[in-house]
Formats: C-alpha cells, structure tokens, sequence
C-alpha cells in the first residue's frame, strides 16, 4: 500500500532555537522574550529547544520567570571545564529541562578526531549528562568525518552520540561546498549516524546572499540531501540536491515524500540551529509544507 504524503512530518520540530548565535545574536533577555513567544504560537516547523552555551547557563536563570519551561540544548562552549557546574544548575532549575548536548570537538585540545572524540564523552559522562539524552560531536573540519562517523557507528555506551556539521559562518570558507557536505551527510547516513546541523541555513532554497556573495545552502535542500542519503544514494546525487535552486521542484519532491521515507530522514536529522525562528516557519508555510499553522507566525519580525 503506498503511503500518504506527509511534508508536516518532514519538517516537523525541525528548527532549534539559536538567537543567542550569529548574525542574528540576540542579548540574553530579546532572546528570551522571542522564545517565550514561540513557545506560545506553537510552530510545528519549531523545535522549541533553546540553543545556550554552557558559559551562559546563569545568565540565562537570571531572566527565567516562575512558570517559564525552557528545553535547553546545552553546548559545552569551555569544553569539559564548567561543564558540571552548567548541568548542575539546569538540574537544579525546574524552569529548565536539558534536552540534548552539543560538543565542539576543536575544545578538547585534541587534535586527532577519535581521542577527540573520547575526550568529549568522558567530560559529558564526568559532568552527570543523563544518560537518555542525545550529544552531537561537532568536527573541527568535515574531513574529519569520516573517522568521526566510524569511531560514533562503533561505540558502545549510554548516550546517543551523533554528528554536528557546520554549514556556515561568518567567512566564505566557513561554507561547505555541495560536494563536501554531500560526502559528510552520506557517510553518517551509511552508518546510521543521527546529524544535526547549524550555521549559514537562513532559508529554505540554496541562495548568494547578495551582500556577502556567499552562496548559502537551505534547509530544505538539506532534508531532501539526507532523504535521498538515507535511501542509499551517491555523493554526487545527494550534491545535486544540495546545489539545486529549483524552489517549486524541491518543495514538490517534499510534499510527495511517504510517511515512511520522512520518518527515515528525521531519525536520520534531528535539526538544525537558526538564528531566525519566523523566517523558516513562513517559508514552510509559502511553500504548503508546514502543518496548522498560527498567522500571527507571519506578522513576527525575525
């Protein structure tokens, strides 16, 4: 029996709160404010995870109020240093409840990827990480990823550990090019390896950005690029969908997606950070992607 379309399902809890990051940067109390505000729209394109760094966790208490309910997305931004104390105190916090990890691996001051990696486990284990959350490894550079994925597909452990992948930043060489990330996303896929990514995905298409001239990659691009990774395609094909422009083919391929096929790219990507959080939401609502959606999602300025 063949499936229904289900485009909700593919970009359902797809965006992480990351206000606090570049370019948009929010101070801590705007960025509390806009989450609070979201939290009550209810987006289903949102997550409603709040990206913090470990070195902001008390920063960010100062602003909670009684009856906030915030699911944190730590990331040990000091490395192992202060990461105990920030999970003690979200633990200690009932306004706060810790949803997932994110490791930048270039804070271990190791420079091989696996002892890198082995570093990172053991301070999330030593600072008391419940063991049911997820903790992605993000890798100093996407050549690196192959080792990572192989070092991730093969431990045995408590955690669900899996992959960060940058897509961007504030230099042109900080965008991975549509081969690069092609390759990166199918060798986790391969492996079974859940990514998340972050970074330079302010839109849902592939576009220059016509101040920079950086060529951005999308979101919706990325869903597509792991969709078809995860049904066992090459780097090449998976380039392809990462390069291409064509809005109205990309959203049509979203919307005839099975169920089934969108359930396997989710487990397969879990989310990724944007600094905006009304920008995808309405383009997902432009291109008949997104589920019920609340108008006041339309009139937000990012």
């Amino acid at each position: 029996m063949t499936q229904a379309p289900s485009a909700p399902e593919l970009l359902a809890g797809l965006v992480d709160d990351a206000g606090l990051f570049p370019p948009t940067a929010l101070n801590m109390a705007d960025a509390v404010s806009r989450h609070r505000a979201d939290a009550a729209a209810g987006s289903p394109v949102l997550s409603h995870r709040f990206l913090c760094p470990a070195s902001r966790v008390d920063e960010l208490r100062g602003h909670l109020e009684p009856g906030d309910t915030f699911h944190l997305g730590l990331i040990a931004d000091t490395g192992a240093d202060g990461l105990r104390s920030a999970v003690g105190a979200i633990t200690g916090d009932e306004r706060l409840e810790q949803a997932m990890v994110e490791f930048p691996l270039r804070v271990t001051g190791e420079e091989e990827p696996r002892a890198a990696a082995r570093a990172a486990v053991a301070a999330v284990e030593d600072a008391g990480v419940a063991e049911d959350l997820p903790v992605y490894l993000e890798p100093v550079a996407l050549s690196d990823v192959d080792e990572l994925v192989a070092a991730v597909a093969g431990r045995a452990g408590t955690w669900q550990v899996g992959l960060k992948f940058r897509c961007g930043g504030a230099t042109a060489g900080a965008f991975p090019g549509p081969e690069e990330l092609a390759r990166a996303v199918v060798s986790a896929a391969r492996a079974g390896v859940t990514i998340k990514t972050t970074a330079g995905l302010h839109h849902a298409v592939r576009y220059t950005d016509p101040d920079t001239g950086f060529d951005h990659h999308g979101y919706l691009n990325l869903v597509l690029a792991v969709a078809r990774a995860v049904a066992g395609s090459q780097a090449g094909a998976v380039a392809d969908t990462l390069r291409s422009r064509d809005t109205p083919e990309l959203a049509r391929q979203a919307r005839s997606m099975t169920s089934r096929a969108a359930g396997a790219t989710r487990r397969a990507l879990a989310s990724y950070g944007s600094c905006s959080t009304a920008v995808p939401v309405t383009e997902a609502a432009e291109l008949g992607l997104a589920g019920q959606h609340d108008e006041r999602e339309r009139l937000r300025v990012t």
